[in-house]
């Protein structure tokens, strides 16, 4: 039985720019010259969590990132983000495809937002039962991966990562797994270079 390791923001749910707007509302009272920063760095490193960006994008602004002030702004991403992803458009055919074939695959989402969070947006979809197991951050996508290989004793080879950011693709070739790259507009041009397996939608697999 193969294990396919499937991103949520870009791969699952078209909800890429909702997560910019957030990153973008947040640090907007600092002016305009911090905020472009922000959103090139956030658009570059997608895979990325908010608890390892937010503390960068804090000391941009000349403020120190406690841990209290961290976990403030956070919170506040959070509730910008939590409905407009879960009523973001689904990348065509992801939904069908994780429904119908839960049974004779296994799937594990591997996402850079919090662990509750995710939790949550995947039961607000009734998307719950179709994961085997589910990984938000903490958890590295890289750790992720290579539990997920130790607990089903699969190999890397009978494996597929699919994402839409560097941390995904870095995920997959640190554990020797065959990653898939999914296309849409806010990653074309990071991935112009990009050689391997790619998709836009879901609709053939």
């Amino acid at each position: 039985m193969k294990l396919e390791f499937w991103d949520f923001d870009g791969v699952i749910k078209d909800s890429v720019e909702v997560k910019t707007r957030a990153f973008m509302r947040l640090f907007r009272p600092y002016g305009a010259e911090i905020t472009h920063k922000v959103r090139l760095h956030h658009e570059s490193n997608g895979g990325m969590s908010r608890f390892e960006k937010l503390p960068l994008y804090l000391s941009w602004t000349g403020e120190r990132p406690s841990e209290e002030r961290v976990k403030e702004m956070c919170e506040r991403f959070g509730r910008l983000v939590f409905q407009e992803v879960i009523d973001s458009p689904w990348v065509p055919g992801a939904e069908n495809y994780l429904r119908m074939n839960s049974n004779n695959k296994i799937f594990i989402l591997v996402s850079a937002t919090p662990q509750d969070e995710i939790e949550q947006i995947v039961k607000a979809l009734n998307l719950f039962e179709s994961f085997k197991e589910i990984y938000g951050a903490p958890t590295s996508k890289k750790d992720a991966v290579r539990m997920s290989i130790e607990r089903y004793g699969v190999s890397p080879a009978d494996c597929m990562v699919i994402g839409d950011a560097q941390a995904d693709m870095d995920a997959a070739q640190a554990n020797g797994v065959p990653f898939m790259l999914r296309l849409h507009g806010s990653n074309r041009e990071i991935f112009r270079d990009y050689t391997g397996t790619t998709v836009e939608d879901f609709t053939h697999l």
